[in-house]
């Protein structure tokens, strides 16, 4: 590419050169010509005119007057394609901003890149200018060679292998062989420059597909320097800068083609579409994801999100089977539930008084009360949500193995086995090479790299570390907040609901102070998770910037241990207080505990005589679903709205009238956290399905429909609301595996305590082998209640006796929630040997069940082997013939050089041998 200056002022002709070189003497070199007018304009913008407005050179045809299609992804001369487009616009420091952009868009065509410019007056708006950019053969082939890209060397011998053994039961879940596998397999070795020709290389225009066109590119854009020759100013490098500072608006490769209609051009390869129609329906919900195509596409960090997201799903399905299995075990034995029979029936429930469950609003209650919360508690607290709970410690063993081996068949079927190390040497990010002015020797290149001291590092650490305490120590503040909420507001609803002067006790059986409590304040709770997860995701990226991560992988890593650590104590304290703390601190009748001292009289909270897994179980179904709603709203509809705003001004023809990249323009931008995002709603809701699943064993089944509403909101949102991004490459999820297993461990924990002390099983077990004198639960609900005499209770303990016009004079003792000795024994209020039995059986039963089921997990995990036998034979295979064709290859080449150098050495001897001879005659 060369600048030809024209006659004109201000106009420059730049001559473009075709691939072919004239100087092999294959065929006439293409020329392709047309004239920029770098005329100044009232908003100092670049104005493009093609040349066929002024004429035509001489040589070309009138073809050259042809207008071309607009909805293209090539450049107007119909060859080269787009593989990337800026945009800007014109305002108050255009002048700067135009130098800016002129010094950039110079250094670019240093590199070799050849850019075309789009007049704001051919835009919808009149008021964008649009510089797409094509990288040559020249420049790919550099850049490969640079960040060692692998391509294909040899057709791949080794058929495809099945997983499937009843391949026929499949097929209605399959898609077209077309879509599963749009390029053929191939043995792959890392691109050198060197040696083309060992490589299959059968058009150079299409060996590098447009996702390795545009990552080459970007590579390119986001190191090129925009300050003038002779200046060194690091701080001006890279588009992303550009981006920042207003000098161009956005950067995108574009998409291929319009998402719901094939290109016109037969030479695209309308992926787009095909991935719309394939994929990105609802309606193809029960078909699998087409990975290839998706890798394809967008590269392999996204393919490898869309492969754990659909694989997640799978392995859904069979614990949601289980957990529909186990409430409907609870929903069959409804009538064998003795102790809710017993609290239902008016002659033990209703003769049954209770002592007030708050300070001076509460009065005392009867126990049939609670009858609806008793029932609803045995659909979850059962005998089969022991096993389900088991179950699930050994299903997320066998989700993270299995997931292990699908990621190890990814990894070498799309050329990222040795990806790790290359990741880590060629994926500086720029703003490190840019803020970090020190350099140092690098003792395994024996190169000066740029690196940032210890002092700042630890610097640095300490901030982010204080910040990153701050906010947690903020949320466990809102926490407190809210239960301090639930114990002032209990004793408002109890009075309340309790009035019988009150309307509302019409559906007091219904809603119980309790249930309106744990309601309310779920609610409030999922609000301040809502604002505090706004705030914190800009004060995470913050901070993480802050740190000047070397490479994109501990940018991500970083960031992403940061904002899990918060969502963890964000979504989960509010339900590790009801499981572990609630009920558990109370006291007795007489001598109760207080929140912040007696002083305050905001009395700890009680569980209802059936437990507080019920209360877990509508914290857990509030937050999870109220995060998995709000989640779809945003990723679905925001996009949209945008969208649509963005498009609405401007537009006053039909879409085809509009070039690709206006098209493009008006989406959204698919940022560089995007998919972070993705994987933490993800990861969050599995926390959700493990870590509490003893409480609600639904909870894999609701998981399992979003799951399924996921994928394909997630995939029509990347190929009609996006942006296309800009493929990168990612060998496995990240950091997200190890926090996966991370919870994978804690869920064992959590459930089996949540078994032991949030759910009343344990007790009634003791009672029936232990207690119970025919062996059945009839009397238990006696039995787990202790009596306390009501003269003994302090006046701001209790209400006004006069207000509970049902009290006989009679009732002289109430019942509550403990197992302690009566008043009168020796040990008055003391706790009883029953108690200390249950606890025994409490812990006896957390680490039996924890044994047992890490005993297995690690068996599992053990008898599974990471990598598939075959994808480890393909692995041996492919090393084994990139030795065997790189040793055939050089010895070719070298037994070229020698023949030549052969051939070359006696035609030079013979000649001087016969000049010796001629010099030799005419001396005689």
């Amino acid at each position: 590419m060369r600048r030809i200056t024209g006659k004109a002022k201000d106009e420059t002709l730049i001559e473009l050169q075709s691939t072919a070189d004239s100087h092999t003497g294959d065929g006439p070199a293409v020329l392709t010509a047309f004239r920029i007018n770098l005329h100044s304009d009232e908003n100092g913008g670049n104005g493009v005119s093609s040349l066929s407005d002024r004429g035509t050179l001489p040589g070309h045809t009138e073809t050259d007057k042809l207008q071309p299609n607009k909805d293209t992804v090539f450049f107007r001369d119909g060859v080269r394609r787009i593989d990337f487009v800026l945009s800007y616009v014109d305002d108050k420091d255009g002048e700067k901003k135009q130098e800016r952009r002129r010094e950039f868009e110079a250094n670019l065509e240093k590199v070799g890149l050849e850019l075309e410019t789009e007049d704001k007056s051919d835009s919808k708006d009149q008021k964008t200018y649009f510089l797409k950019i094509h990288a040559p053969w020249d420049v790919l082939a550099t850049y490969a060679d640079v960040l060692k890209i692998k391509v294909p060397f040899k057709e791949s011998d080794i058929p495809h292998s099945h997983d499937v053994p009843l391949e026929w039961l499949s097929q209605p879940f399959r898609l077209p062989e077309h879509i599963m596998r749009p390029q053929s397999d191939y043995f792959t070795y890392h691109f050198d420059k060197t040696k083309t020709d060992f490589f299959l290389i059968n058009d150079k225009d299409t060996f590098f597909p447009p996702s390795t066109r545009n990552r080459i590119v970007f590579y390119i854009l986001a190191r090129c320097p925009y300050y003038k020759e002779g200046r060194r100013d690091k701080d001006k490098t890279g588009i992303k800068r550009l981006l920042s500072n207003g000098t161009y608006t956005a950067a995108f490769p574009v998409h291929d083609c319009r998402y719901w209609k094939r290109a016109r051009d037969a030479e695209c390869e309308s992926e787009r579409y095909n991935l719309y129609k394939h994929w990105a329906k609802f309606l193809c919900f029960y078909k699998e994801q087409p990975l290839n195509l998706i890798r394809k596409y967008y590269g392999e960090k996204i393919g490898i999100y869309f492969a754990w997201l659909g694989f997640y799903t799978e392995m859904l399905f069979f614990a949601a089977v289980m957990g529909l299995i186990c409430f409907t075990y609870g929903v069959l034995s409804y009538d064998d539930n003795i102790s809710s029979k017993e609290i239902c029936d008016a002659n033990i429930g209703g003769n049954i008084v209770m002592c007030p469950l708050c300070d001076e609003k509460c009065p005392f209650w009867r126990l049939n009360t609670t009858c609806l919360s008793s029932w609803q508690s045995h659909l979850f607290d059962n005998e089969g949500t022991v096993f389900f709970a088991i179950f699930m410690g050994i299903w997320v063993t066998l989700f993270l193995e299995f997931w292990k081996r699908r990621q190890a068949r990814l990894e070498y079927e799309w050329d990222l086995v040795d990806f790790e190390e290359e990741q880590q040497q060629l994926q500086i990010r720029p703003e490190f090479e840019i803020r970090c002015t020190n350099r140092r020797l690098n003792k395994i290149t024996q190169e000066m790299e740029p690196y940032l001291p210890i002092t700042s590092k630890c610097a640095r650490f300490c901030l982010s570390g204080a910040t990153v305490l701050f906010w947690i120590s903020l949320i466990v503040a809102c926490i407190i907040g809210v239960i301090a909420y639930r114990l002032a507001v209990y004793a408002a609803f109890a009075s309340i609901i309790k009035d019988p002067m009150r309307k509302i006790q019409l559906v007091g059986r219904f809603i119980t102070p309790q249930l309106a409590t744990s309601v309310t304040a779920s609610c409030i709770n999922f609000v301040i998770i809502m604002i505090l997860n706004f705030f914190y995701e800009r004060v995470a990226i913050w901070i993480t910037d802050l740190e000047i991560p070397k490479t994109h992988l501990e940018y991500e890593n970083r960031l992403t241990m940061k904002m899990f650590l918060f969502q963890f104590v964000n979504y989960y304290s509010s339900c590790f207080y009801v499981a572990f703390f609630k009920g558990k601190f109370v006291g007795y009748p007489g001598n109760y505990s207080y929140m912040f001292g007696s002083s305050t009289r905001l009395r700890n909270e009680e569980c209802d005589p059936g437990g507080c897994l019920i209360e877990l179980t509508t914290q857990l179904v509030i937050v999870m679903a109220g995060k998995q709603l709000w989640g779809n709203i945003q990723e679905a509809l925001l996009p949209l709205m945008r969208n649509w705003w963005s498009s609405r001004k401007g537009r006053h023809h039909p879409e085809n009238h509009y070039s690709r990249w206006e098209q493009d323009h008006v989406l959204q931008n698919f940022s560089q956290l995007g998919l972070f995002y993705e994987y933490l709603e993800m990861v969050i809701q599995f926390g959700f399905i493990t870590l509490f699943v003893a409480s609600f064993p639904l909870a894999p089944l609701l998981a399992l429909f979003n799951n399924i509403l996921e994928i394909r909101v997630d995939a029509w949102k990347f190929t009609t609301q996006f942006r296309r991004p800009v493929a990168s490459k990612a060998r496995n999820i990240g950091a997200w595996q190890e926090i996966l297993n991370a919870v994978a461990i804690l869920s064992v924990v959590t459930n089996a305590f949540i078994m032991a002390f949030t759910s009343d099983m344990i007790p009634r077990m003791v009672y029936l082998y232990a207690y119970s004198e025919k062996a059945s639960m009839k009397d238990y609900v006696n039995n787990s209640l202790s009596i306390y005499t009501i003269s003994h209770i302090t006046s701001h303990n209790m209400l006004n006796l006069t207000t509970d016009n049902w009290l006989d004079n009679s009732t002289t003792t109430c019942r509550y929630r403990d197992y302690r000795y009566p008043s009168g024994h020796q040990n008055a209020y003391a706790r009883t040997m029953q108690f200390w039995h249950i606890l025994a059986a409490k812990m006896a039963f957390i680490i039996i069940m924890e044994h047992v089921v890490f005993v297995v997990k690690f068996f599992v995990a053990w008898m599974i082997p990471d990598i598939p036998s075959d994808v480890k034979a393909r692995i041996k295979r492919e090393r084994y013939l990139i030795q065997e064709y790189l040793h055939n290859y050089e010895v070719e080449r070298l037994k070229l050089q020698l023949s030549a150098s052969f051939i070359t050495e006696p035609q030079s001897e013979m000649s001087l041998t016969s000049d010796k001879h001629e010099v030799l005659s005419e001396c005689l």
